[in-house]
């Protein structure tokens, strides 16, 4: 069977392609969006929803995936999904996974050693696990030419005890597996608590709540602009109805603020919204409907 060619977006002089690492459905949108989900919301609306947001059984679909990014100069990647051989005694969901994520990668015209950058939105477990790779027992960097780049106060937290709480149960063992090699072998950059610009097409932007210090990144080129969203929202149920909050988001007021922060951000402009958790394509653009906003895949 000849593989699919993945799809590939331009942003002024930049172009960026999804690797997807797996895809999920069957997930209850009740369990997903606690205290938030209203079935009649679907009902409601089902004709008039993008198609491939929910399975033959209305469960939710969610991806899990790698924007990959190249300009003239570099080759990044944005977060680095879950990564194959983990230790995470409290996910086994997404435990000693044996995907074809490098294969995939490759298929993207990217093999490791060809990897600048890698800029990690935040350090949960799905966002980070391809940044080492278990050799011979031992958890080296995937990319080892490499600077990971991620937000300073997600170290902090993840590094302490601070995060070992109920909320975080899935991301147990990941900062030990999954960061700490690559500050070990001195290939991070940290991005202080106010974000800012780097290589001067990229500006994090604080989007707290999800995760402590979480950071989207906005991408600007050639006078077009880009912004890789990172969870600030899981599923495009959220572009419609922004005060629902997922069953992951440890901040649950900040996340909401930032999810309106974002969808005011890019509602009504021609600016990709590059998610990483949307099924399909996972790029799109929000547009308002009245009061409220639309998801349109791209």
């Amino acid at each position: 069977m000849t593989a699919k060619i993945p799809k590939v977006y331009r942003v002024g002089d930049v172009t960026v392609t999804r690797v997807t690492e797996m895809m999920l459905d069957g997930i209850p949108p009740e369990v997903y969006f606690p205290g938030s989900w209203n079935p009649l919301f679907l009902e409601e609306n089902r004709n008039s929803l993008p198609t491939g947001l929910i399975d033959g059984n209305s469960q939710l679909i969610v991806s899990i995936g790698t924007w990959v990014v190249k300009t003239p100069k570099h080759t990044i990647l944005i977060d680095t999904a879950t990564g194959n051989d983990k230790n995470l005694p409290l996910n086994p969901d997404l435990a000693n996974l044996q995907l074809p994520y490098l294969k995939r990668l490759k298929e993207a015209g990217v093999t490791p050693e060809e990897v600048d950058y890698v800029l990690l939105t935040h350090l949960h477990v799905d966002h980070v696990g391809w940044n080492t790779k278990l050799v011979d027992g031992k958890w080296v960097p995937t990319f080892p030419n490499a600077k990971y780049v991620f937000p300073l106060v997600e170290q902090q937290y993840y590094s302490s005890e601070a995060s070992h709480n109920k909320a975080n149960e899935a991301n147990f063992n990941v900062y030990e597996e999954s960061v700490l090699p690559v500050v070990e072998a001195g290939l991070t950059q940290t991005i202080g608590p106010e974000g800012g610009e780097f290589l001067d097409i990229f500006t994090f932007i604080p989007t707290p709540g999800h995760s402590i210090g979480q950071m989207s990144i906005r991408l600007k080129s050639g006078g077009e602009e880009a912004l890789f969203g990172a969870d600030v929202m899981h599923h495009p149920f959220q572009v419609f109805n922004p005060e629902w909050n997922s069953m992951y988001c440890e901040f649950t007021d900040q996340a909401r603020i930032s999810r309106l922060r974002v969808l005011e951000l890019i509602a009504d402009r021609q600016v990709i919204y590059f998610s990483t958790h949307f099924p399909g394509s996972a790029a799109g653009y929000v547009t308002r409907n009245g009061s409220k906003y639309k998801w349109n895949f791209i």
